[in-house]
């Protein structure tokens, strides 16, 4: 657990300095930039994230994150491998992601990597896309240079997507309408920031978000099941 607080401090300090750059400079792509309205279709409400383990799993935490967020990126590259090890993949958790983009004002790039995973997600890839973004995190978050071109790389070099497919889903924002969604329906549950976890319905108020204290409370509503 250290090792994540270490990690998480010399990724804030090493981001802070991009901050205002990111907040002076639009880039190129302003279509991912601008928090725009766009019109919601039936499929976007339907979407309730990504989700990775057992339907039958007893705890389901919903995080709401954005994958240009370095606390979601040091959390999601040290933390959640331990929770997917040791809860997901013993049946007893079912993790769903769902996308939170932050105003454009510090993080330019929340909603071109969010429709990035989206597009992988088409071709049952969207976890290895967002391990992809998380693993290589500062050599695009919170500048001004639009990453596109590094996510086509690591989509094809890393995650192995069909290109011409990818591509395709990139040149229509076809997700975008379901980003603004996600966002919204956070929104309505008082989200604020990122990450944002929220366990079997209730947000999760403890400050200690290490992958040991999910599992004393996964352990906990076990125990309490057990005894009804």
């Amino acid at each position: 657990m250290k090792r994540f607080y270490w990690l998480l401090a010399a990724v804030l300090l090493g981001g802070l300095a991009w901050i205002w750059i990111g907040s002076k400079s639009s880039g190129t792509g302003t279509e991912w930039v601008a928090e725009t309205k766009v019109p919601e279709t039936k499929a976007d409400s339907q979407f309730t994230g990504y989700v990775m383990g057992s339907d039958t799993a007893p705890v389901e935490v919903v995080e709401y994150a954005d994958f240009e967020c370095p606390i979601c990126a040091a959390w999601g590259s040290v933390q959640f491998p331990v929770i997917k090890q040791q809860l997901i993949a013993a049946g007893k958790l079912r993790w769903r992601l769902r996308d939170f983009p932050l105003p454009p004002t510090t993080h330019l790039w929340s909603r071109l990597s969010a429709h990035a995973v989206a597009c992988a997600s088409e071709q049952g890839k969207a976890w290895e896309m967002i391990d992809a973004l998380f693993a290589h995190h500062r050599m695009w978050s919170q500048r001004p240079e639009n990453p596109e071109k590094l996510f086509r790389g690591w989509a094809q070099d890393l995650v192995g997507l069909d290109m011409a497919k990818y591509d395709a889903c990139m040149a229509t924002g076809r997700y975008r309408g379901r980003i603004q969604y996600s966002r919204e329906e956070g929104e309505a549950r008082q989200v604020r920031g990122t990450p944002t976890f929220f366990v079997n319905g209730r947000e999760w108020t403890l400050r200690d978000v290490s992958s040991d204290a999910f599992q004393h409370v996964v352990d906990s509503i076990l125990a309490q099941r057990r005894r009804r």
